[in-house]
């Protein structure tokens, strides 16, 4: 099977955009929690989130589509461009058929859903939209970028929840592994911090309420944590085969080298509190990357800063690490840049990625008070140098969805 390697990344994020910018954010520990400014949340009970700021969709793409599309698009599209601007791969009618995009979404264009749905009540059906449907649809944002770069190659779009960014990633590297691509567009986009989006989730009782200390809401791991924030962006990788990065002498950030997904089978929202399924998955991930769980020496965490699913992930990991569990290091992206839902696979696998490029593991910031659940090593509030081979990524999402990735640091 060809070797599969990370050759270009693209992220949107609430602390940063670009990969630098991102990557600095990170190993500062830079909050990007505050008050929701897209609408106002005042009557919430949750009214904080993790915003992108400053995007200016018409520095990634064409008038047109900076006025036309949603933003989830534009999130995925300037992710994308990112990507393949730092990959320096040159789509070609030579190559098009062998390059393909796995982009998905945990639950998109729902500020337009809201807006077009307004507009039916209030203005009659005649002022729907055209673009009602094509906007609305997960799948569009991997069509668009599939459109935008001539791509005819593998397209398609996993919609798992939580687990969506870390899914397409795994179904890309899979594609390049067998044969069916040489390189692939990968990851997730996401954009529901909307009336209806943080109205449903504080309805479950899933949000933090800590609306008068947004700087310390995510708080991942902590005995005092009350919930994860919403967080919005995209996250996007540039998979090849080893042989066609080699062949054009491109710069390698890491391999990716396993993973694995399985289903808990339990509850719609709530993950097993056994945590066998999300040790199994783990198991398997290493399992296919053909390594032991003492290869480990990074795991960035699911980490959503809610009690059932840090305690649940803490347990998981112990059963799928042993004795090892205590001994590797770990961190939440997600203490920093709220939950991305759907594009929190694709920024925690960069975020990964940097840090074995890098070896150092950034912060869980926000860990103040240790939890009896959670007694393994979080990286506390201080990024830590730390020589990293093996890394491994986490997701787990509503409907018992879970998925693993494991990446390495390169070496010919």
């Amino acid at each position: 099977m060809e070797r599969v390697v990370v050759t270009g990344m693209g992220a949107i994020t609430p602390v940063g955009i670009g990969i630098e910018e991102y990557w600095k954010a990170l190993q500062d520990g830079k909050n990007g929690v505050t008050r929701i400014t897209k609408f106002d949340p005042t009557g919430y009970a949750s009214q904080i989130a993790a915003e992108v700021k400053d995007f200016d969709p018409a520095a990634y793409m064409d008038r047109k589509g900076a006025k036309r599309l949603i933003l989830v698009i534009q999130f995925a599209l300037a992710a994308t461009k990112l990507a393949l601007d730092d990959s320096g791969f040159q789509v070609t009618d030579t190559n098009a058929d062998r390059v393909g995009v796995v982009v998905g979404t945990g639950i998109g264009g729902l500020s337009f859903m809201e807006e077009q749905a307004r507009n039916l009540h209030e203005k009659g059906p005649d002022r729907v939209s055209p673009f009602a449907v094509p906007w609305m649809i997960a799948n569009m944002s991997a069509g668009q970028i599939a459109i935008s770069y001539g791509l005819r190659g593998p397209n398609t779009c996993p919609v798992t929840a939580c687990a969506t960014g870390t899914h397409a990633i795994g179904d890309a590297f899979r594609l390049i592994q067998h044969g069916e691509a040489d390189a692939m567009i990968a990851g997730g986009t996401e954009d529901c911090i909307t009336p209806l989006g943080v109205a449903s989730f504080a309805a479950a009782k899933a949000l933090s309420h800590r609306n008068n200390d947004p700087e310390h809401a995510s708080r991942p791991f902590d005995k005092d944590r009350d919930g994860f924030v919403m967080g919005q962006g995209s996250g996007i990788v540039f998979l090849e085969s080893l042989q066609s990065a080699k062949k054009r002498g491109a710069r390698i950030y890491g391999e990716v080298v396993g993973y694995a997904m399985n289903g808990d089978a339990y509850h719609i929202t709530a993950p097993n509190p056994d945590g066998i399924t999300q040790a199994l998955a783990m198991k398997l991930a290493i399992q296919d990357a053909k390594i032991s769980p003492t290869d480990i020496d990074y795991i960035n965490a699911h980490g959503t800063s809610t009690h059932l699913n840090d305690a649940g992930e803490t347990k998981a990991i112990k059963i799928a690490l042993g004795d090892h569990a205590r001994k590797v290091s770990i961190s939440s992206t997600k203490s920093m840049i709220g939950h991305l839902l759907g594009a929190a696979g694709g920024v925690e696998f960069i975020a990964m990625s940097l840090c074995i490029q890098n070896d150092i593991v950034h912060p869980t910031i926000n860990y103040q008070t240790p939890d009896p659940e959670c007694d393994l090593d979080y990286t506390p509030n201080v990024a830590r140098k730390k020589k990293i081979q093996y890394a491994m990524s986490n997701s787990f999402g509503f409907g018992g969805h879970n998925g693993v990735l494991v990446a390495k640091k390169f070496n010919d």
